[in-house]
């Protein structure tokens, strides 16, 4: 069995929160978490944006800096990134090589190691063989258990937080933030863009941990647009342009600035590296097709805000993994959709097609149902009128099913 077989193989052993084994797991590995300084994201909206902005600043600044992120779209490599290059397939297996006698070896003694915190390994060790100076790590899930919170970060950043993951973190914004607020640390400064009773609860546990707490506030945060590739914004009277679409990304970009302040770097780095970054499935056009890996309620209701203003009507493709807030999703996005194609994702946690269908449909007169992402998008091609866009969303393996049809739609064209 090769290495990466090996790893596929555990992915069924699903999700299992806690930090014993992978303290384990790294301290045979010889603690690689400490041989760089992190920057540690958690949050439910915008991890993934925030962590890319972040990266970029600190590679533009000089630094030797890596990116761990999750999940991947289309390829695992995507995961584990040391300035602008992806971890290659040879540099997996032997990780793997080195990482697996170590696992093995706590699988005998009943401490089975996740597909999650093998891959956390990998990026904690590649990162050091690598002679990373800054790591930007994205929490899986949650964070207070998530196998990324056994570093010890410099600063820890929350992004928005909604309901998701319910019956795993809890059915409350309270206990939601209860478990991402568990990457705060003992005096290790927190930065967030959150209001009410999620901010409620991070104030909280900053001051029982003695940890200063920098509060992004929405009025600092101003002339917000976007046009589908960039988007513009003012915080406290600077003007900045980010690489990535979407006007959700203003406050992403605000507490990206907030961070790099405080680790120190001049006002023309943080500006040039918010505009250069690049991150994908984030209202990423391709042709005439639109994708985001949006699976929140929150996150919907920003992605329709903006796709009305740009592009206006849309057909919609939408399939959602079975633990998500399909309800509130389906509201958010009813405004754009012309017309919608519900289907399943290529996952073994894919919502029911036919519960979807119901959904949209005692909210929308035009909802049709494909087996597949991949006929899902032939159907949407045969429904859009001319100079419609197709907007797929609803997960990152919706989006990385269409990227994989869209590579073949142009290989043929």
């Amino acid at each position: 069995m090769s290495g990466r077989e090996w790893l596929d193989g555990l992915g069924p052993l699903g999700i299992k929160l806690g930090l014993e084994n992978i303290r384990e797991l790294l301290s045979m590995l010889g603690d690689p978490q400490d041989s760089f300084r992190t920057i540690h994201i958690a949050g439910s909206d915008g991890k993934g944006s925030t962590c890319a902005m972040i990266h970029s600043v600190l590679c533009g600044s000089g630094f030797v800096t890596g990116l761990y992120t999750s999940p991947h779209v289309t390829r695992l490599n995507e995961r584990i990134v040391v300035g602008s290059t992806e971890i290659t397939d040879g540099e997996i297996e032997n990780l793997i090589s080195e990482i697996r006698p170590a696992a093995e070896t706590m699988d005998e003694k009943g401490r089975r190691c996740t597909f999650f915190e093998v891959m956390t390994a990998m990026a904690f060790l590649h990162f050091m063989k690598s002679g990373v100076e800054y790591a930007v790590v994205e929490t899986g899930l949650g964070g207070r258990f998530d196998a990324t919170n056994a570093v010890t970060p410099v600063l820890s950043v929350i992004t928005n937080i909604s309901l998701e993951h319910t019956k795993i973190l809890g059915d409350t914004i309270e206990k939601i933030a209860f478990e991402k607020s568990g990457i705060i640390k003992h005096g290790i400064p927190v930065i967030t863009a959150n209001t009410g009773p999620a901010l409620d609860v991070i104030s909280g546990t900053a001051k029982e941990r003695g940890s200063e707490l920098v509060i992004v506030h929405k009025e600092d945060i101003s002339d917000v647009r976007t046009d589908g590739v960039t988007t513009h914004m003012r915080y406290r009277n600077r003007e900045y342009n980010i690489g990535i679409p979407g006007s959700y990304q203003a406050e992403n970009a605000s507490m990206v600035i907030e961070t790099a302040s405080m680790l120190g770097i001049g006002e023309k780095n943080i500006s040039d590296g918010i505009r250069k970054v690049r991150w994908g499935s984030r209202m990423e056009r391709v042709g005439d097709v639109i994708l985001d890996v949006t699976h929140t309620a929150a996150g919907a209701r920003g992605l329709a805000a903006d796709i009305e203003k740009i592009y206006g009507k849309v057909v919609l493709v939408f399939g959602i993994l079975n633990d998500k807030d399909v309800t509130h999703i389906a509201e958010a996005l009813m405004p754009v959709a012309s017309k919608i194609v519900v289907t399943r994702p290529n996952s073994e946690r894919a919502a029911d097609i036919s519960e979807i269908k119901k959904i949209m449909a005692e909210r929308h007169s035009d909802v049709r149902e494909a087996k597949n992402v991949d006929e899902a998008m032939e159907t949407a091609l045969k429904l859009r009128r001319d100079g419609e866009y197709i907007l797929v969303t609803g997960s990152f393996f919706m989006v990385g099913d269409a990227k994989e049809w869209l590579k073949e739609r142009y290989a043929r064209s």
